[in-house]
């Protein structure tokens, strides 16, 4: 089991793309128990922390067994209050207990096809010379070739200028996928991650990497169960 790394579930109330998200049934229970399940079979209890602002999302949380160590204050429970704060603030709550991390392990809700093995495999990647390890998709649309932004004229041009035919022959391009992040807490607490220069890759295939942020998203989130097709 993993004893110098905070396992953090982010999972704010209010949802207004999805209503209810966090606590919403897919495929026989709540949606948060996913991201619960995964953290605990690779560290004890007392190394995972569900930070919310929202008593229905504790309650349910504490379904499972584990102990929901907080609400979080007002000012992280707005549309505006960010992920880095909140991190911050579930840190320093440890640290005030007497217990400090060297890595956190952010596991979104909203990704609950990640597997135990992969997140597993990312944090095996991670070493400390690094700020991070984010999972990641290949993603299809490339600036090379199919994304386009206006220039001062109003007319398209490639987001990045190349000569290139064929979409195959572009360099590969990448996108977060929100399933699993690594973060080195040492580097957390120098600067957010959006600043972060030494960060590296977990690719992750196209369905473990379903993020749930519109009505469409679930849909296709329980045709994939329906359909046996998470691993």
């Amino acid at each position: 089991m993993i004893t110098d790394t905070l396992f953090i579930i982010p999972a704010r109330g209010g949802s207004k793309g999805i209503p209810d998200k966090n606590i919403k049934p897919l495929g026989g229970k709540p949606l948060i128990h996913w991201s619960i399940a995964i953290a605990r079979a690779l560290t004890e209890d007392e190394n995972i922390c569900v930070s919310t602002d929202s008593e229905k999302i504790k309650e349910v949380a504490e379904q499972t067994g584990l102990k929901v160590p907080f609400l979080r204050p007002q000012e992280l429970a707005t549309d505006n209050a960010g992920t880095y704060e909140v991190l911050l603030h579930a840190l320093q709550f440890y640290k005030e207990k007497g217990k400090e991390y060297k890595n956190v392990v952010l596991l979104q809700p909203t990704s609950p096809f990640r597997s135990i093995k992969q997140v597993k495999e990312a944090i095996e990647l991670y070493n400390e010379k690094l700020d991070m390890i984010v999972s990641v998709r290949e993603s299809s649309d490339s600036p090379y070739y199919t994304l386009f932004e206006e220039n001062a004229a109003g007319y398209l041009k490639k987001s990045k200028e190349s000569n290139f035919v064929r979409r195959q022959d572009c360099p590969k391009v990448y996108a977060y996928n929100g399933a699993i992040y690594v973060i080195n807490v040492e580097s957390l607490l120098k600067q957010p991650v959006h600043q972060f220069s030494k960060i590296k890759k977990y690719v992750m295939d196209e369905i473990s990497s379903i993020d749930l942020d519109t009505p469409l998203d679930w849909a296709w989130a329980e045709f994939v169960l329906e359909k046996g097709m998470v691993k």
